[in-house]
């Protein structure tokens, strides 16, 4: 194992840094591309297929599934230690593309870590787009007369 691995290390090494840098690139586009009110209570659900017929309605679904589990599990590796790559990012990417209850739970609680939305919100400021809105205008207004009390 250990002969294959100093044989092949170079191979490793450089899929590595082309797992990082593809990561960094699609993930960044994915966060700078993404509506402002995505993660707001009262961001409108998809209807992007629903006009299809059911056959390619289902592939599209199972298509997406499949490449939400592949993401998902990248983004698990990446977060473990000593394997390089956006690994929390990933995992979002992952869920989001995901059809499961309680997703959108789930991608709420992950992006409105400060950390995460700071982060997030810095790299869409560096091109001029809006910071992401976590609460609808409702939850706003809500936690603005609790504030006041």
């Amino acid at each position: 194992m250990i002969n294959w691995l100093i044989e092949h290390g170079w191979w490793l090494s450089g899929a590595s840094v082309i797992l990082f840098l593809g990561g960094l690139v699609v993930g960044s586009t994915w966060l700078i591309a993404m509506p402002v009110n995505y993660f707001a209570a009262d961001y409108p659900p998809s209807v992007f297929a629903r006009s299809w017929h059911p056959v390619p309605r289902l592939a599209w679904r199972l298509g997406k599934n499949l490449v939400g589990v592949i993401l998902l599990l990248v983004g698990i590796v990446m977060a473990l230690p000593l394997v390089p790559g956006p690994g929390v990012l990933f995992i979002l990417l992952g869920v989001s593309m995901l059809d499961l209850p309680g997703k959108r739970r789930l991608e709420r609680y992950i992006i409105t870590r400060p950390m995460v939305l700071r982060s997030i919100n810095k790299l869409r400021a560096r091109w001029n787009r809006p910071a992401l809105v976590t609460h609808s205008t409702q939850e706003q207004e809500r936690w603005r007369k609790l504030q006041r009390i």
